[in-house]
Order: structure tokens, then sequence, then C-alpha cells
């Protein structure tokens, strides 16, 4: 039987200030500083899960909903939504505080998904997420859709392999099961 771990247990959260250094000409967070950080803490989400050395395996759609300025206080939060055989799918949401004037907004979500490899880069088993808050029950069961549809997106997978995505793409099989 397949070792199990609560969902709760991968979650992580991590502060940053936005200094000179982090920002383009306007005085804004640069998108690439941003997608660092939240590699950085989506893969300490996955390590914790699974105990083990990871990599990013793919980036899905890095939303950026508002702006962050410089001296804004940045607050990461990732956990891991569901683990297939070796890789997590772990979901991040930013959020961006101006302190003097209290004000503080979601900037960003996105979903990283990372693979647990051993000494030797080789790909390894990884617990099963378990699921408790509702929203952690949503975000597992779409998932499997998120899964397969990165990998009709790739290339590695057929839409008509993809049964979670067939009444998105509106798919009918032929005689022949294609």
């Amino acid at each position: 039987m397949r070792k199990q771990k609560k969902v709760q247990d991968s979650y992580v959260i991590m502060t940053e200030l936005v200094l000179p250094n982090d920002t383009n000409t306007l005085h804004n967070l640069m998108g690439g500083r941003m997608m660092h950080w939240m590699d950085i803490v989506s893969a300490i989400a996955a390590q914790k899960h699974s105990n083990r050395i990871v990599v990013t395996a793919s980036v899905d759609n890095v939303s950026f909903t508002e702006s962050i300025k410089l001296g804004n206080v940045v607050t990461l939060e990732a956990k891991v939504t569901r683990a297939f055989n070796s890789s997590m799918e772990v979901h991040i949401v930013v959020y961006a505080e101006d302190i003097p004037s209290g004000k503080k907004m979601m900037s960003n979500q996105a979903f990283f998904t990372f693979v647990a490899v051993d000494q030797l880069g080789n790909p390894i088993d990884v617990p099963e997420a378990i699921p408790e808050t509702e929203e952690e029950i949503r975000l597992y069961d779409g998932a499997l859709r998120r899964r397969q549809l990165r990998l009709v997106l790739a290339g590695r997978m057929k839409p008509s392999e993809a049964n979670e995505l067939r009444s998105i793409f509106d798919i009918k099989e032929d005689a022949q099961g294609n």
C-alpha cells in the first residue's frame, strides 16, 4: 500500500520584501523575480510532501492580476494539491501588502509540477496526498484534468486518451477507439 500524507502537511508560507533590485523601471516587481520566489516556495512544499529532492517539471498559467510595488511585502503560500507516481502538483497563491496603507491583495496564483528524484536523479515514488478541507478537495479533484491538459499540450498524451478532458474537448471515439 502506498504511503499517505495530508495535503496540509506540505503547506509552506514564505515572505519577501520587494527591494529596488527586484523591480523594473516602473518600480513594479519583475515577473521573473516573482516566478523565482514561486519556484522556491512550491519546491519546498513538494519536498515536505515527498521527503525527497525535487525538480521542477512544469509551470502552468502564472496569472499576474495586480502589480506589486517597490516596498510591498509579498506573502507566498504553497501546498501539494495531488501526488501521482513520482510527480506532485503544487498550488501557489501570492499576496502583496502595502503595510503603511493596510492594503492587501491577491496578485498571483499558479500550479507548478515537481518530480521527486533519488540521488542519481531518477524519479522515485511519492506518498499519496490526502485532501481534507473543501478547498483541498476541490483542488485535488481538478488536478487530474490539469495534469492531462499539461500532457496533451506537451505532446505526451493524445487528446483522445485524456478521459478527464473529453467533455472539454468534445472528443468522440471512432469505431477503432481512436
